[in-house]
Protein backbone atom coordinates (compact mmCIF):
# COMPACT_ATOMS: atom_id res chain seq x y z
CA UNK A 1 0.00 0.00 0.00
CA UNK A 2 1.69 2.85 -0.93
CA UNK A 3 0.77 6.14 1.12
CA UNK A 4 1.65 9.84 0.01
CA UNK A 5 1.24 13.12 1.44
CA UNK A 6 -2.34 14.15 0.27
CA UNK A 7 -3.44 10.51 2.11
CA UNK A 8 -3.27 11.46 5.78
CA UNK A 9 -6.86 13.42 5.77
CA UNK A 10 -9.61 11.55 7.19
CA UNK A 11 -11.59 12.73 4.22
CA UNK A 12 -9.66 11.46 1.32
CA UNK A 13 -11.32 8.24 -0.56
CA UNK A 14 -9.43 6.46 -3.06
CA UNK A 15 -10.49 5.62 -6.82
CA UNK A 16 -11.95 2.64 -5.85
CA UNK A 17 -14.06 4.40 -3.23
CA UNK A 18 -12.34 3.37 0.43
CA UNK A 19 -10.99 5.63 2.89
CA UNK A 20 -7.24 5.70 3.10
CA UNK A 21 -7.00 5.80 6.61
CA UNK A 22 -9.42 3.02 7.54
CA UNK A 23 -7.15 1.01 4.74
CA UNK A 24 -3.92 1.78 7.11
CA UNK A 25 -5.80 0.86 10.60
CA UNK A 26 -6.79 -2.46 9.13
CA UNK A 27 -3.29 -3.09 7.90
CA UNK A 28 -1.70 -2.01 11.32
CA UNK A 29 -4.62 -4.25 12.58
CA UNK A 30 -3.18 -7.03 11.35
CA UNK A 31 0.68 -6.45 12.63
CA UNK A 32 -0.50 -6.83 15.86
CA UNK A 33 -1.39 -9.70 18.38
CA UNK A 34 -4.43 -11.24 18.58
CA UNK A 35 -7.06 -10.29 21.99
CA UNK A 36 -9.97 -11.75 23.18
CA UNK A 37 -12.53 -11.40 26.24
CA UNK A 38 -15.12 -13.20 27.79
CA UNK A 39 -17.60 -12.65 30.01
CA UNK A 40 -19.80 -14.76 32.62
CA UNK A 41 -21.74 -13.97 35.07
CA UNK A 42 -19.73 -14.42 37.34
CA UNK A 43 -16.11 -14.02 35.80
CA UNK A 44 -14.78 -11.88 32.21
CA UNK A 45 -11.48 -13.05 31.42
CA UNK A 46 -8.92 -10.62 29.03
CA UNK A 47 -6.64 -12.16 27.14
CA UNK A 48 -3.76 -11.61 24.95
CA UNK A 49 -1.37 -13.22 22.42
CA UNK A 50 2.23 -12.40 23.92
CA UNK A 51 4.86 -12.57 20.76
CA UNK A 52 7.59 -10.61 20.16
CA UNK A 53 8.18 -8.78 16.45
CA UNK A 54 11.77 -10.48 16.04
CA UNK A 55 14.07 -12.32 18.19
CA UNK A 56 15.82 -9.10 19.47
CA UNK A 57 12.77 -7.47 20.45
CA UNK A 58 11.25 -7.73 24.03
CA UNK A 59 7.56 -8.67 24.32
CA UNK A 60 5.10 -5.69 24.40
CA UNK A 61 2.39 -5.59 27.55
CA UNK A 62 -0.74 -6.04 25.90
CA UNK A 63 -3.34 -5.85 28.69
CA UNK A 64 -3.50 -2.65 30.80
CA UNK A 65 -5.35 -1.82 33.92
CA UNK A 66 -7.64 1.40 33.62
CA UNK A 67 -8.87 0.80 36.91
CA UNK A 68 -9.46 -1.18 39.91
CA UNK A 69 -12.56 -3.23 37.95
CA UNK A 70 -11.60 -1.87 34.54
CA UNK A 71 -8.94 -3.40 32.57
CA UNK A 72 -8.15 -3.22 28.01
CA UNK A 73 -6.43 -5.00 25.73
CA UNK A 74 -4.91 -3.14 22.49
CA UNK A 75 -5.11 -5.50 19.61
CA UNK A 76 -2.69 -4.02 16.50
CA UNK A 77 -0.02 -1.82 17.35
CA UNK A 78 0.33 -0.56 20.83
CA UNK A 79 1.12 2.52 19.70
CA UNK A 80 -2.02 3.63 18.22
CA UNK A 81 -3.80 2.25 21.10
CA UNK A 82 -2.24 4.87 23.69
CA UNK A 83 -4.14 7.55 22.42
CA UNK A 84 -7.44 5.67 23.03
Amino acid sequence: MFRNQYDSDVTVWSPQGRLHQVDYAVEAMKQGSATVGVKSNTHAVLVALKRAANELCSHQKKIYELDTHAGVSIAGLLSDGRIL
